[in-house]
């Protein structure tokens, strides 16, 4: 177990501290601390700005290892009911640390990057650049789908459709909802989409610490002291043992 201790230490903390909790979402604090930041003097604007970030990070970042500290996870990415369990831990963290679940990030982003487009075709470019960016994919070409409807509608309109044109959005809606009717996708769903997108996330995640154990394992197994002892299943070890 010794050997477990030593390699496992480092690298649990590094996932969960680096990947699963300490993401983007501190883009929103800091720009609000920021604003914040306005009627500062001017010597010490940059000072209180950093100062306020690191602290509401601290917070956020306590506020998960305690959870971590208590919760059991099974670093086992191919059960799907570890899987449930390890998004629930981290859907707890979001909710107790106030952080971003995985479709709220991407709507944050996009809101960001798109804020300043006013044409939907240049608005639909920018979102299928993060889709690519962030690795998802679009199996079911919703996408093309998506513009082609749009084509349609500023075929009929005879001219670039914007997105403060209330009579051409209403009917680019109208083309939506169609497309959405043909990939049988219902407003009700999203939040079962949602579910499914952070237990993807979920897995995603324990398939990155299980990979990261065995490596750290195998490393430190080559190592004098550890040469004769045997590397324990990787869902035998209790993850809080090493926080």
């Amino acid at each position: 177990m010794a050997l477990a201790a030593r390699s496992l230490s480092r690298s649990t903390r590094q996932l969960y501290a680096g990947q699963s909790v300490l993401r983007s979402e501190y883009a929103i604090p800091a720009r609000s601390f920021a604003k914040e930041a306005g009627g500062a003097p001017a010597s010490l604007k940059g000072d209180e700005m950093l100062k306020g970030i690191f602290l509401d990070v601290k917070k956020k970042f306590e506020t998960a290892i305690g959870i971590l500290r208590k919760e059991k996870i099974t670093i086992a990415p191919e059960d799907p009911a570890a899987v449930a369990q390890y998004a629930q831990v981290m859907q707890t963290i979001r909710e107790k640390a106030d952080l971003f679940s995985e479709s709220q990030r991407i709507k944050h982003t996009i809101d960001t990057r798109t804020q300043d487009i006013s044409d939907v075709r240049s608005y639909l470019l920018a979102v299928k650049d993060i889709r690519v960016k962030r690795g998802l994919v679009d199996d079911l070409g919703a996408e093309t789908m998506m513009m082609d409807a749009l084509n349609n509608v500023e075929k009929e309109l005879k001219k670039p459709l914007l997105r403060n044109d209330k009579k051409g959005m209403s009917l680019l809606k109208a083309e939506f909802d169609k497309v959405n009717q043909k990939l049988g996708i219902r407003r009700e769903d999203l939040p079962k989409l949602e579910e499914q997108l952070e237990l993807k996330l979920a897995k995603a995640q324990l398939e990155d610490l299980k990979k990261d154990a065995l490596e750290a394992m195998e490393t430190q197994k080559k190592r004098e002291e550890f040469k004769d002892e045997e590397m324990p299943d990787v869902k035998s070890l209790d993850i809080r043992n090493f926080l």
